[in-house]
């Protein structure tokens, strides 16, 4: 990849909001949303594996893949957790996929790639190596679902949207990161994409919640984003790029809500 390649009446809102973002068949998980990733400053404990996986060959996933809380991790081509680019996945979602209940080891290689559509659901990186999860759709209709799971240790990004359409990321946590979301900065084909972050834990270090493109027509929406461990606010919520399609670092412009592209308020952020 390239390598930029509590409150309740709110969150009601936030949650209607996922109608609105169109997610449909292909991202909405049966049984309905998982717990907040965090209440009144306490954060959700990881889940204990429940045995280990080998993967030598990128396992490709039509349908549902529900892995039981075992830990995937790459051996072979794929023992890698460097940050070289074109990295192979552990796993390829074809468009409607579910990945669900799978924790990510080290080594990760290059984690997770939707091709289209798709609902990563439970799902937990250990230490994330090059990139946690790419998405590559290329319609505008194409909706990526991160409910719940969480990642530690991304040097860089988590997620990295490269392809078209929505990313929907809720109830997550996040910990000792670049970046959570990233809008390819400098792709050679280049979208307008929307973004929503919402009852996420954010815990440092950390240099950026979500990088979007302002020039391409990005979107980052965040809600009910909770801090924990940076006092100095060092963390930056939402970080405005010039991005390019000629593989040139893109230009950061600014930071903060702009209520265009970075679009929050200072009540939907906390910090203890």
């Amino acid at each position: 990849m390239t390598s930029h390649k509590r409150k309740t009446g709110r969150r009601r809102a936030v949650v209607g909001g996922l109608g609105a973002l169109a997610v449909t068949g292909a991202a909405v998980v049966a049984g309905g949303l998982l717990a907040p990733a965090g209440a009144a400053g306490a954060v959700a404990a990881w889940p204990q594996a429940k045995g280990d996986k080998p993967v030598a060959t990128t396992i490709e996933v039509s349908g549902t893949y529900d892995g039981r809380l075992k830990r995937f991790h790459g051996t072979g081509e794929l023992g890698s957790d460097g940050q070289d680019e074109d990295q192979k996945p552990l796993f390829v979602l074809q468009d409607g996929a579910v990945l669900k209940n799978v924790i990510l080891g080290t080594p990760a290689a290059d984690g997770v790639h939707c091709l289209g559509s798709c609902t990563l659901r439970n799902v937990w990186w250990e230490n994330v190596g090059e990139d946690a999860a790419t998405f590559k759709g290329t319609s505008a209709s194409s909706v990526y679902a991160v409910y719940g799971g969480g990642a530690k240790s991304a040097s860089d990004k988590v997620f990295q949207f490269n392809g078209a359409g929505k990313l929907v990321v809720t109830r997550f946590q996040v910990s000792g990161f670049g970046k959570l979301v990233r809008s390819c900065g400098n792709c050679g084909k280049q979208y307008a994409r929307t973004i929503l972050i919402d009852d996420v834990d954010v815990t440092a270090p950390g240099r950026s919640v979500v990088g979007v493109n302002a020039n391409y027509g990005d979107t980052a929406t965040l809600r009910n984003v909770r801090f924990h461990g940076d006092a100095q606010r060092k963390i930056k919520p939402c970080t405005r790029f010039t991005g390019n399609s000629t593989g040139k670092e893109p230009e950061e412009t600014g930071t903060g809500p702009d209520g265009t592209t970075c679009r929050y308020s200072a009540g939907d952020l906390s910090y203890d």
